[in-house]
Formats: C-alpha cells, sequence, structure tokens
C-alpha cells in the first residue's frame, strides 16, 4: 500500500497548532524531541502548539521540516472553498 500525501487547508492559527501537535504524535515524537529539531524549548514548543499564531514563519519553515510536512502556498481554489467544510 502506497502513501499517500494529504494536503489540507489551514484556515486559522488553531487549525495549525492541531496538525503540528497530531503529526508530532502520529510520528511518536515527545515535544522535547521537536524541540531540539526546532531550536526551541519544550516549553517554548508546547506553548507554540497551543498558540499557533505565535509562531514565526522562521519557526514554521524549520518545525515542518523536522515533522517532513511540506509548506504549500497557492490562491484559494473557489469551487473547493465553497464544498469543503472546515476540519
Amino acid at each position: 500500500m502506497s502513501f499517500r500525501p494529504t494536503f489540507l487547508p489551514l484556515l486559522n492559527a488553531p487549525q495549525l497548532g492541531q496538525l503540528l501537535v497530531s503529526t508530532r504524535r502520529r510520528q511518536k515524537l515527545t515535544q522535547a524531541a521537536v524541540a531540539s529539531r526546532v531550536g526551541l524549548s519544550q516549553n517554548r514548543v508546547s506553548h507554540l502548539e497551543r498558540h499557533a499564531d505565535e509562531i514565526s514563519v522562521k519557526q514554521l519553515l524549520s518545525w515542518c521540516s523536522a515533522l517532513e510536512l511540506e509548506l504549500q502556498l497557492g490562491e484559494k481554489d473557489a469551487t473547493a472553498a465553497n464544498s469543503s467544510a472546515e476540519w
């Protein structure tokens, strides 16, 4: 069975925090392990998972690299925006 990446639109900061937490847990990583990879303290990782609106672009890119996430930006698809609900 091959793995197909799933791309989800992020509509708000709490969704980003949820994505970071769920990915970390799925990969069986602790906050301390992510902190070490990203160059932050475990307390800061905990805080940013709950307050993702405070993550800098530099931190987000580093975090994506640490969790093997791909960050994509693009214009909203008008048809998808009308048919998809918030998660």
